[in-house]
């Protein structure tokens, strides 16, 4: 990963222990990726990194300072440049997805055919009112990116998957889209701007 980057505990208050449990295994940290806007993991002593938590991740633990110290008020940027727009997606993974890992478990094995049941009861919530697409990406999106409420930020064409793109380029701002499948898995996707 060539990103520029910076650790995520520069953002933990002044009045935080300086160890805190983010329930990664020794040597690993959160880092955030600022080219993507999202965070991602790095182990300091192999001097490598992934996108998904590494094996051994307490995921309960993480979940907690993700949401803590990895809040949604982190916003992308104000100023896109044209021809960019914003989305936000949830994303369910399976076992055939190009990465079946997420922050959520370190191996999915659902089918697809388990994760279009998933994503199906997650659309029919949006619909109907149950839920926010926001405040379920938060907690049930296979993306880093549920803990900005599935916000991706602004992006033009071919930064994305192409199915990706096509979807989320026909939506019009506050649109949702129907279930898109892509190699990484099946998504909702609503256009931000």
């Amino acid at each position: 990963m060539s990103d520029k980057v910076t650790s995520w505990l520069t953002n933990i208050p002044a009045s935080q222990p300086s160890t805190i449990d983010t329930g990664l295994p020794p040597n690993w940290e959160v880092r955030h990726s600022q080219s993507k806007n999202l965070p991602y993991y790095f182990n300091s002593a192999e001097k490598n990194s992934r996108w998904e938590p590494p094996q051994g991740t307490d995921t309960e633990k993480l979940k907690v300072y993700m949401a803590k110290y990895h809040s949604s008020s982190l916003s992308a940027s104000t100023n896109p440049e044209p021809g960019k727009i914003r989305a936000a997606h949830l994303l369910v993974k399976h076992n055939e997805s190009r990465r079946p890992a997420s922050w959520r478990e370190a191996q999915i094995t659902r089918s697809k055919s388990e994760a279009r049941q998933i994503i199906e009861s997650y659309e029919q919530s949006i619909k109907s009112g149950k839920i926010s697409f926001g405040d379920l990406a938060r907690t049930e999106s296979d993306c880093s990116s549920a803990t900005k409420r599935g916000d991706l930020g602004y992006f033009g064409r071919g930064d994305m998957q192409k199915e990706f793109e096509d979807a989320v380029f026909a939506l019009q701002p506050e649109e949702m889209s129907g279930i898109v499948e892509t190699a990484s898995g099946l998504h909702l996707i609503k256009r931000l701007e």
